[in-house]
C-alpha cells in the first residue's frame, strides 16, 4: 500500500488550479498533500488534512471519489486519475494514532450531542478541541452510527471506529451509550442540566417502504436493518433486493459474502442509482442485475416482478399487468430510510418537514433556539462527506451562539 500510494503521489501534476479539490465537496488541500507527503513530511501532512477533515481515514475509503476529487483530476482526461484516495488513506491511516490533536483549556460551555454517527462524532471532535466539555448520548452501544451499523465491514472496518472512540476519548468527550433521547430524557432536560447548546444529528433510521401487498411477510426485511447485524438473519440461497443505491450494493454485496449463492438487484432505472464503482464491485462478487423493474407483491416464497415506464416529466409507472412470480426465500427492501421521530415528539419545538427532515436554518439551528442540527437527519440519506461539511459550518455557528450568551473566554475556566 505504501508504495503505491508513492507511485500515485509521484503522478500528482501539481495543478495551479487543482480540480480534484475543487471537486472534493470538503475542499480538501489535495496538491499540498501529496507535495508533503512527497517531501517526507507526512505527520505534518495528516494534521493538516485531519484539521480540514475530522474524518479523513472514514472518508479516504467510503467517499464516491469518481465523482468527486477523482473525477476532476486533469490525468483522467486522457488515461487514469491519480489514485487520491488511496494516498490520502495511506496518510491518514498511518499518522492517526500518533496526532496529538490541539485542544484549548476548558472555557466554561458545555455541549450535547445526540447521535454518535459521522455528523455527531465531527461535532464532538471539532467543539471538544475548542475548550468545550463534550458529552455524546448514543442510542447504540458503540459510536460510529451508520458508519458501523449501515455499512459493511469489507468497505469500512470497524477497528477504524474504535480508535477514534481512543483518540475521542483523549480529548475529553464523554460518550453516554444505550441512551435513547427523545424517551425519559428530552432536550429541554440537556439545556435544563446546564448545556449551552445541543446538537443534533440523529442519522435516518426508518426504512422506507414499498407500500405494496406482502411487505409484512416473514421472508422480507429492510436494507438498513439487514446491514445493522447480517448474521442474525437467515436470508435462504436465493435473495431478491428491491432497489438499486449504494446502500443497496452493500445489502447484496453482504449476502453473497455470508453465502447466499443468487442474488439479483432490481433496479427502477436503466442505470443503477449506486455509484459506477460499486456497481461494477457487486456484479464482479456475482450480483445479478435486472433493470425497469421492481415489486408489485411479495408472496411466501418469492415476489411479484414488474415493468415499469418512465414519463418524460420523471414520473414512474408500474405496469402491473406485466407482473410475473420470481421464486426467492427472502426479499431486501433497500430503498433509503427517513428519520425517526422520537425526539420530536418528546419535544414539540422541533418541527420538522414533510419528510420528517429536521427544519434548520442557515447555520443550522433548529426552530428550538440553542439545538442545532445537520446531517441524514437535515438532508436525508447523503454522504458521509456532506454530513462533515455542513457539521463544520454548525460547529462555528454554535460557537458563535454559546460565545454570544455567555463570556466565554478562551483559557482556563474553574469548575461550576
Amino acid at each position: 500500500m505504501g508504495l503505491h500510494a508513492i507511485d500515485e503521489a509521484k503522478r500528482c501534476l501539481n495543478c495551479k488550479k487543482p480540480g480534484c479539490r475543487e471537486g472534493c465537496p470538503i475542499n480538501t488541500p489535495i496538491p499540498m498533500m501529496i507535495q508533503m507527503f512527497l517531501e517526507g513530511q507526512m505527520t505534518d501532512a495528516a494534521e493538516m488534512v485531519f484539521e480540514n477533515n475530522p474524518l479523513s481515514v472514514i472518508c479516504s475509503l467510503v467517499c464516491d471519489h469518481e465523482k468527486q476529487c477523482e473525477g476532476h483530476c486533469v490525468k483522467g482526461i486522457k488515461g487514469e486519475p491519480v489514485h487520491i484516495s488511496s494516498i490520502e488513506n495511506y496518510i491518514s491511516d498511518t499518522c492517526f494514532d500518533k496526532m496529538e490533536l490541539e485542544k484549548k483549556p476548558w472555557n466554561g460551555g458545555r455541549i450535547g450531542v445526540v447521535g454518535a454517527g459521522p455528523a455527531g462524532i465531527t461535532i464532538a471532535i471539532l467543539m471538544a478541541c475548542r475548550g468545550y466539555k463534550v458529552t455524546i448520548f448514543e442510542i447504540r452501544e458503540k459510536i460510529g452510527g451508520i458508519l458501523r451499523y449501515g455499512i459493511p465491514e469489507f468497505r469500512l472496518p470497524k477497528s477504524i471506529l474504535d480508535r477514534y472512540y481512543v483518540k475521542m476519548q483523549e480529548l475529553g468527550i464523554k460518550f453516554r451509550p444505550n441512551f435513547a433521547l427523545g424517551g425519559s430524557t428530552g432536550v429541554h432536560d440537556l439545556l435544563e442540566d446546564g448545556y449551552d447548546a445541543v446538537f443534533i444529528g440523529t442519522g435516518t433510521w426508518r426504512p422506507y417502504r414499498l407500500n405494496i401487498p406482502g411487505e409484512t411477510l416473514g421472508n422480507v426485511h429492510y436494507g438498513i436493518n439487514y446491514l445493522n447485524n447480517p448474521d442474525v438473519f437467515d436470508l435462504g440461497e436465493t435473495v431478491v433486493v428491491i432497489g438499486a443505491g449504494n446502500a443497496a450494493m452493500d445489502v447484496a454485496r453482504t449476502a453473497i459474502r455470508k453465502g447466499t449463492r443468487n442474488v439479483t438487484v432490481y433496479s427502477v432505472t436503466e442505470v443503477p442509482a449506486a455509484s459506477p464503482k460499486e456497481v461494477e464491485y457487486a456484479k464482479i462478487d456475482g450480483v445479478r442485475f435486472e433493470y425497469l423493474q421492481t415489486a408489485a407483491e411479495i408472496k411466501d416464497d418469492g415476489v411479484m416482478i414488474c415493468d415499469v415506464e418512465w414519463t418524460e416529466e420523471g414520473e414512474m409507472i408500474k405496469r402491473e399487468e406485466t407482473a410475473r412470480f420470481v421464486p426467492a426465500d427472502s426479499v431486501i427492501i433497500s430503498i433509503s430510510q427517513g428519520p425517526q421521530d422520537r425526539l420530536v415528539n418528546r419535544d414539540k419545538e422541533l418541527q420538522v418537514d414533510a419528510r420528517g427532515l429536521l427544519k434548520t436554518d442557515e447555520k443550522g439551528e433548529t426552530t428550538m433556539e440553542g439545538i442545532f442540527a445537520s446531517g441524514d437527519v437535515v438532508t436525508g440519506a447523503k454522504t458521509v462527506v456532506e454530513a462533515v461539511k455542513c457539521s463544520k459550518m454548525i460547529a462555528d455557528a454554535m460557537d458563535q451562539y454559546v460565545r454570544s450568551k455567555k463570556d466565554i473566554k478562551d483559557g482556563p475556566q474553574k469548575e461550576r
